[in-house]
């Protein structure tokens, strides 16, 4: 298959909302790509009058949105030639709650559909004829999640797990897929972060890179597999 651009993340979290909930899912929206590491720490989100349009809300609407993250420590607005919207150096923390139970039907639910798409996507991305673009946004966010402090490594985890996505050049692939993560990190909120686990996490991340970076499609599914198999068992220990 021949290789197309990478599809950015950013479109797939930054399409049109509900007119019902317009200013919630604005919100909802921009914290997403916050959270994900689509717009990472200290960079600017577009512009107000690009993500008017692309959230297909009003500039008034929008502008209510950013406040309200700005209240809540996630952005913070600058003025003058290089002003704009900047996501914050540092994040307010997660509401953790360790230990607290869940539904196990909603948990089972969230951890099957990030199976389904997530093998699925690294299987796909392995299939493709990847461009040196592809290829350096995958190890590039590598080397970013492998590097990460504790306190940003689920931001860092989330958007390797995005690029794998966005190399399968499917826009749909890539929105389910933010949607999934958003839901699975709810879960993982909950559950404390261990050292040990995101050791082995990276030694698996680097094995999906390398199998897809191969073209081995069953053998990326496989890591993938194991992978959230692992994350799986822990979220199940927690919280079931």
């Amino acid at each position: 298959m021949e290789s197309t651009s990478v599809v950015n993340a950013g479109e797939a979290l930054f399409r049109p909302v509900r007119a019902g909930n317009a200013f919630e899912e604005t919100v909802e929206r921009l914290l997403q790509a916050i959270r994900l590491g689509v717009v990472g720490a200290g960079e600017r989100l577009p512009s107000e009058r690009e993500l008017a349009e692309r959230l297909g809300v009003s500039r008034v609407t929008l502008r209510e949105a950013i406040r309200a993250l700005s209240d809540a420590g996630y952005v913070e607005s600058r003025r003058g030639r290089y002003g704009g919207t900047f996501v914050n150096e540092s994040l307010p923390g997660p509401e953790r709650s360790p230990g607290g139970k869940v539904d196990a039907v909603a948990l089972e639910d969230a951890l099957s559909l990030r199976y389904v798409l997530e093998t699925g996507a690294a299987e796909m991305a392995a299939a493709r004829s990847l461009s040196p673009a592809d290829r350096q946004h995958l190890t590039g966010t590598l080397a970013e999640a492998a590097s990460a402090e504790l306190d940003d490594y689920r931001r860092k985890d989330s958007r390797l797990h995005l690029a794998i996505a966005e190399v399968t050049a499917s826009g749909s692939l890539t929105t389910a897929m933010a949607d999934a993560r958003s839901r699975v990190n709810q879960l993982l909120d909950r559950i404390p972060l261990l050292p040990p686990n995101l050791d082995h996490s990276n030694t698996q991340h680097e094995a999906i890179v390398d199998a897809i970076l191969a073209g081995d499609a069953p053998a990326a599914r496989q890591a993938m597999a194991e992978h959230i198999e692992g994350t799986a068992s822990l979220l199940r220990a927690f919280l079931a």
